[in-house]
């Protein structure tokens, strides 16, 4: 009766979702955009980092790679916006390839010192070839007004990526990333290959970052090395994860959906404030739940680990 209820439930959300946009003001459909691309950053940061404990301090750099191979292909080759924005997501798991190849070998806090140079270096990168990303100026993309198909097309990402997260949760793969996590060279000892199962998940991880990037890129219309590639974001999908419970399946989803809600809430009544205010929030929570709400949760009701 209970998983009845619960399925009810989630019909009913989703049903809510879909139907949302057809009565659903501009700045409300925009603003459910803006949380499932929450959703899926966070949600996608914690297939490497809440899995493996390899913590990525430059996550948004495939989140800008999807953005500037979106805007390129459009502005340059005139690609229809889903097949750009999913292009993005493929050159995002390029540039994860080619960083993580070696960037996986290397431990602890120096991992995540390569993650935040390769994200200053793509920012670099993108101000130096003005020819192709428009340099410092930017890079307008041609006026479209597609914020409905967005919305869908985001929601659609962000659940894929829950998904993911649940299929790699509940399989063998997902038991030797945990195992990774807890114990590296132990997992070695036992014989399995850490570092192509680190790669694999790296991968994985940056493939919606990409997507999410090329579709705000379409959304907004425009598009500078600042505005996609802020350390900013990725602090604020690492604390959705964290508060929500990093290494599950829902705790992104709802760390995402509480930490947004609050932002909005605060930044509408406290403008200079907000700022102050969110960190204040974050470093409380993190410090009273390090296993975040989900945590708590499964310690109180003995709920399974990876729900």
């Amino acid at each position: 009766m209970r998983r009845a209820s619960l399925t009810g439930l989630a019909a009913l959300l989703l049903l809510g979702l879909l139907l949302y946009p057809l009565e659903g003001t501009g700045y409300g459909v925009r603003l459910m955009l803006q949380l499932f691309m929450w959703i899926a950053l966070a949600q996608s940061w914690n297939l490497i980092s809440g899995l493996t404990g390899y913590v990525s301090f430059g996550h948004v750099a495939f989140y800008g790679t999807g953005a500037y191979a979106t805007g390129i292909v459009i502005t340059k080759l005139g690609w229809p916006w889903l097949a750009a924005a999913l292009l993005g997501g493929l050159m995002a798991a390029v540039v994860a390839l080619v960083i993580g190849w070696p960037c996986l070998r290397l431990k602890g806090p120096y991992f995540a010192i390569a993650m935040l140079g390769l994200n200053e270096v793509l920012r670099v990168a993108a101000s130096y070839f003005e020819g192709l990303t428009g340099g410092g100026l930017g890079l307008s993309l041609p006026t479209l007004h597609a914020s409905v198909p967005i919305y869908y097309a985001m929601g659609l990402t962000a659940a894929g990526v829950t998904l993911l997260a649940y299929v790699i949760l509940t399989s063998r793969f997902g038991l030797r990333l945990m195992t990774i996590r807890e114990d590296e060279v132990a997992a070695e000892a036992m014989g399995i290959d850490t570092f192509r199962y680190k790669l694999y998940a790296f991968l994985l991880s940056a493939v919606g970052p990409g997507i999410v990037g090329g579709l705000s890129a379409r959304d907004q219309g425009y598009i500078e090395p600042i505005s996609v590639f802020p350390l900013l974001m990725t602090i604020t999908m690492i604390v959705m994860a964290l508060f929500g419970g990093k290494g599950t399946i829902w705790g992104p989803v709802l760390g995402a959906v509480l930490l947004f809600a609050f932002q909005e809430v605060v930044w509408a009544r406290f403008i200079y404030l907000h700022q102050l205010l969110f960190g204040a929030i974050i470093v409380t929570v993190v410090l009273v739940m390090p296993r975040g709400i989900l945590g708590v949760l499964q310690q109180k009701y003995n709920l399974p680990r990876t729900i």
